[in-house]
């Protein structure tokens, strides 16, 4: 609002006049609004609300009779001559707490609740510490998450690789940073901090989990004894500090948590309703409870959210006299006069001026919001990467497919204006919605989270790799729309879901998978791959192989989705070297351990994907043993044991033939090889796939052999793949390397 309100000031162009009217008046009723909020009451009667400068809002509190429960206790201490709280739940000092945020314009009634914390740096090899490793944060269990959209990860150090491993979901994140002498950046700020002795990321959503761990990018130096910091901090807070040489001097950060009563708190509907509130689901299964627009107070509390009369504040309504102003729940009318005589003299005394005034002020009104929407267009065009996507698209010498640039009108009727009912699904990157264009054709829409500048590269990145395949197993792009306010892609739509609720989701609107369409599956996906790493104008390595990036169309046939992480390659590299980021249970734990990933990458993926269409379960499992957690390891340990009849999946025990699925097991085995260049590329598994099927078309299946176990099947390394035809997959031939991709930070 602050930035608003100073971007107000410097306006100086006399078309502007009716917007700065405008904005002085919504800035007015916000103002009034917030001190409004403020007088309600936010805990339960005869409670303390505060602990200091600090508002404590129900369902925190002081006292057992305050607080829900001993997670929202809160603990106030005189310390230093000054009144501080803590969260003795979590072990933390309590900075803020909000049951909404104050700083996020966009959601002004619906946002989540927030507590703002000071949490531990976590540093190593640092000598003004007692310890050589300290920090770390876990919170698991409780109803307080890292904030996705107000904390990034941020490392300082010099050659060093920073990563943190969160345990829900299970990804990988980090950064890396590059060494540069100190006396030369001593005046560069965080704002700057894009991998010179210091970098920054985003988290992902419902992470309670802060680890981190460092290591050296250069080969050379397997341990570096340099001092590194890595902690999670407040953007707000960020903004202002300059933390490349602050940190030394820091233990604590600020740290936005966002939190969650849903677990204690279940309010029926009608309930809610008479609270006039409403609940809204998150990312990560929770939900939270919200005043709606026109009320104020604690939805959590039992009186919940009183109505705002807006009457008895000119701000908060446009009657012309107070007197002609009625309250209503939520509202307010305004009463027309009630003398026919004055609004007649009114009417005849300032027809003429009225009529002018009017004629005058609709022409500029008209020229003012059609020059301002031009410009609004032009900046979002230039914000959402267009001038970049242009450059790119010249760059490829007209080997990109001409690609439809929608309004943003026809997406937005074509999804009812975003419906929350139209969306098919969420992800790191973006929310994916259903829609109808005009002429009757159904399609996905994929709207981005953010518009920061590493969330661009990637909308970027996919428009440019998706314009240059053309394979009936990859998703086609129909289109962008870059005159939003984020970025929007337009894809085909596949109506059958993905091949991820197919193998694991027991729902009668997903027919069981037989081993036919398993095996055509994998011949689709391994033939989609093999066109992006030989057959493309430029290989492309996918970078995020799953089962939940596999959709099935309308005759459950494969199309890989999703390529908002690859890469394109150039003629002379042979990897790709990127900040660790990917899907835990399919990541190559050879890019893990070196962070270059290369064509083998994916071919490790495509395997955990063989195996889940094998064994019917999943990646990775907190109901499998701590040893057989990983799916990988698990399937690797059962075949070394002669094991492989009695992990099969029911499906493929019954209708698989024998022979192929030992074929497809023995290729799976090898796809998982920790030594990537022992793997075999994408072409040898296509062949090799073709091949197995034309050699064991007449072979019985399982059903054939109930009685077969496994010293019938025989060891492991004894199942041939294509008895030694000449399809048999050897060591990678040099026809076969991929060109080298190229560097990205």
């Amino acid at each position: 609002m602050k930035a608003s309100w100073f971007a107000l000031l410097n306006y100086r162009h006399p078309e502007m006049a009716v917007q700065v009217v405008m904005r002085i008046t919504f800035f007015l009723l916000l103002t009034t609004y917030e001190l409004a909020e403020a007088a309600a009451p936010i805990a339960k009667p005869n409670c303390s609300d505060s602990c200091g400068d600090i508002y404590i809002p129900y369902p925190f509190g002081k006292t057992t009779e305050c607080y829900l429960n001993n997670w929202f206790k809160i603990v106030c201490n005189e310390t230093g001559g000054s009144l501080k709280a803590f969260l003795p739940s979590i072990g933390m000092e309590v900075l803020e707490i909000n049951l909404t945020d104050p700083y996020n314009d966009n959601y002004f009634w619906n946002d989540p609740g927030l507590v703002r914390l000071n949490v531990p740096i976590i540093s190593s090899n640092c000598k003004n510490l007692s310890s050589g490793n300290i920090g770390g944060v876990d919170i698991s269990g409780s109803p307080f998450f890292f904030s996705s959209y107000r904390d990034k990860f941020i490392s300082v150090g010099c050659d060093n690789l920073a990563l943190m491993t969160s345990i829900n979901p299970m990804v990988v994140v980090g950064c890396n940073s590059i060494c540069v002498d100190k006396s030369i950046i001593k005046d560069i700020k965080l704002k700057n901090c894009l991998g010179v002795n210091c970098c920054i990321t985003t988290i992902p959503s419902g992470n309670q989990v802060l680890n981190a761990s460092f290591r050296s990018i250069k080969e050379e130096n397997k341990v570096n004894e340099e001092c590194k910091y890595a902690f999670l901090a407040d953007d707000k807070w960020l903004s202002s500090e300059d933390i490349t040489y602050n940190v030394q001097f820091l233990e604590y950060v600020p740290v936005v948590l966002e939190w969650t009563a849903s677990d204690f708190i279940t309010v029926d509907p009608n309930e809610l309703r008479r609270r006039n509130s409403e609940e809204y689901p998150t990312l990560y299964g929770t939900k939270y409870y919200y005043c709606l627009k026109g009320y104020q107070g604690n939805p959590y509390l039992p009186t919940g959210c009183q109505d705002i009369n807006e009457c008895e504040n000119k701000t908060l309504n446009k009657c012309p006299n107070k007197s002609d102003c009625v309250n209503t729940q939520g509202s307010y009318n305004c009463n027309k006069p009630k003398s026919p005589v004055k609004m007649a003299i009114i009417v005849i005394c300032s027809s003429l001026g009225a009529l002018f005034l009017f004629t005058i002020t609709c022409c500029l009104y008209k020229i003012i919001k059609k020059r301002n929407k031009i410009k609004l267009k032009k900046k979002f065009f230039k914000r959402n990467g267009g001038l970049l996507l242009q450059q790119q698209l010249s760059s490829n010498d007209n080997n990109v497919q001409k690609t439809k640039l929608f309004n943003s009108k026809e997406l937005e009727n074509a999804t009812d204006h975003f419906n929350k009912n139209r969306i098919l699904g969420k992800g790191g990157q973006g929310t994916v919605y259903k829609g109808m264009l005009v002429d009757g054709r159904f399609v996905a829409i994929k709207k981005c989270n953010t518009v920061g500048e590493g969330n661009l590269e990637k909308f970027i990145n996919e428009i440019i790799i998706l314009s240059q395949i053309n394979h009936r197993n990859l998703v086609k792009l129909l289109g962008c729309c870059l005159e939003t306010e984020v970025p929007l892609l337009v894809y085909e739509f596949i109506p059958n879901g993905t091949l991820f609720q197919y193998i694991h989701e027991e729902n009668e609107d997903f027919p069981l998978l037989t081993w036919d369409m398993r095996f055509r599956i994998a011949k689709e996906v391994a033939g989609s791959l093999s066109y992006l790493h030989s057959a493309a104008s430029l290989p492309i390595y996918h970078r995020d192989i799953k089962s939940s990036n596999i959709l099935l169309d309308d005759k459950y046939e494969a199309k890989v989705v999703d390529f908002g992480t690859s890469r394109s390659v150039a003629i002379d590299q042979t990897h790709v070297t990127a900040m660790v980021y990917g899907t835990f249970g399919y990541l190559d734990p050879e890019y893990f351990q070196t962070g270059q990933f290369t064509e083998k990458s994916d071919v490790y993926s495509f395997g955990v994907v063989l195996i889940e269409l094998l064994m019917g379960e999943k990646p990775v499992s907190s109901t499998r043993s701590q040893e057989d957690r990983i799916l990988s390891t698990y399937f690797i340990r059962s075949i070394k044991e002669n094991r492989l009849f009695d992990i099969l999946d029911t499906q493929v025990r019954k209708d698989g033939n024998k022979h192929e699925v030992m074929a497809i097991a023995n290729l799976a085995k090898r796809c998982l090889h920790l030594n990537g260049k022992k793997r075999p590329t994408m072409t040898e598994i296509v062949m090799e796939l073709e091949g197995v099927q034309k050699v064991y078309y007449d072979q019985p299946n399982f059903e054939e052999f109930d009685g077969v176990r496994n010293e019938e099947m025989g060891p492991w390394n004894d199942i041939p793949i294509l008895s030694r035809s000449s399809l048999e997959i050897g060591e990678p031939s040099s026809s076969f390397v991929l060109p080298l991709l190229s560097h990205f930070d």
